[in-house]
């Protein structure tokens, strides 16, 4: 029997796609990139960006310096300002979701529908255009307080603003909601999971006070990392996942790829010449009877960094117990 195609037997289907290309150059030929027809195919709104400029696309500090190694040359790029702050209260309505040369998430314009001011705020995942998100940062509306009968019921008000894209004070947040911008104190702007597909897990609220004047104290959250950091009551938090969660899984498919995105190679320093780092220069593959060190000679490898320091007061100790047995044994 012949084998056709038709009986070949079918592929699972993954739990995403990422689009893959025919090979019809090298270059082409691994590469894989999420699938995002979602995004804005114009340009950004200008007034909200500046452009890219200086020894700041070379990893130089303002002396000239390299500060950030395999940092160069990269395609023009425009940074966007993000309010990372969102005090504004009121709705705002998502006009578009937009492509961040700057970073892995990606950006949704939103426009006020009071003043019709416009900014941008990190994308949470599964926003689109046309959605409406607000921030309670600066205090419950009065017509929510309304629709709860004039009193604030805690699970009435998470029903009503923990929504995807929302921006509230930790406290508000209900435990095991998935938060993205996550700030760590109050008044200044998100600092943690800001990249695509990042968020922490609001786990516990601390509390002082007596049974009946309970006040909150500070809010834990646990990292992606599993790492637990607690943060201000009034820190501010997006509800939801940062989006492009596939950032990850993309593949460049050759080194161009890398050069138009600032990234400059990596040399291995047996490569390089003795002027150049420790291990370099000689005749052939040899690093001169040197133990692996970096460029500027700090050890590498036999867990400098890792293992635990030595305590001399420790083994002081441990020594003048040894010389009293000694002692006790010759009398």
């Amino acid at each position: 029997m012949a084998f056709t195609p038709a009986s070949a037997p079918m592929r699972k289907e993954s739990g995403f796609q990422m689009k893959t290309y025919k090979p019809r150059t090298p270059g082409v030929r691994h590469l894989k990139r999420p699938i995002n027809d979602h995004l804005w195919k114009g340009k950004p709104h200008m007034p909200l960006t500046f452009a890219k400029v200086g020894h700041g696309k070379g990893g130089r500090n303002n002396s000239g310096r390299v500060v950030m190694r395999h940092h160069g040359g990269g395609h023009r790029r425009r940074i966007r300002t993000v309010d990372y702050v969102r005090k504004e209260s009121g709705k705002h309505i998502v006009e578009r979701i937009e492509y961040d040369p700057n970073r892995s998430a990606h950006l949704a314009l939103v426009e006020s529908v009071k003043t019709k001011e416009k900014s941008y705020i990190i994308a949470s995942e599964g926003m689109r255009a046309g959605d409406t998100v607000e921030s309670y940062l600066s205090g419950i509306p009065r017509d929510l307080l309304d629709s709860m009968g004039g009193v604030m019921d805690p699970g009435m008000l998470a029903a009503k603003t923990a929504f995807r894209g929302n921006c509230l004070p930790m406290h508000m947040v209900p435990l095991g909601t998935q938060v993205y911008n996550v700030g760590s104190t109050p008044g200044k702007g998100a600092v943690f999971c800001r990249s695509a597909g990042t968020y922490a897990t609001v786990i516990a609220r601390e509390e002082v006070g007596s049974e009946k004047n309970k006040k909150i104290k500070d809010v834990t959250v646990r990292l992606q990392s599993g790492e637990v950091r607690k943060v201000a009551k009034d820190a501010c938090a997006t509800i939801g996942v940062a989006s492009n969660p596939h950032h990850q899984f993309r593949q460049l498919g050759k080194a161009g790829r890398s050069r138009w995105l600032n990234i400059r190679p990596t040399v291995r320093g047996l490569a390089m010449n003795a002027a150049d780092h420790p291990h370099g220069g000689g005749r052939g593959k040899s690093k001169g009877n040197v133990h692996p060190v970096s460029i500027w000679g700090t050890p590498a490898k036999s867990g400098y960094k890792t293992r635990k320091k030595r305590n001399p007061n420790k083994y002081v100790v441990q020594e003048r117990v040894r010389n009293q047995g000694k002692r006790k044994r010759d009398n």
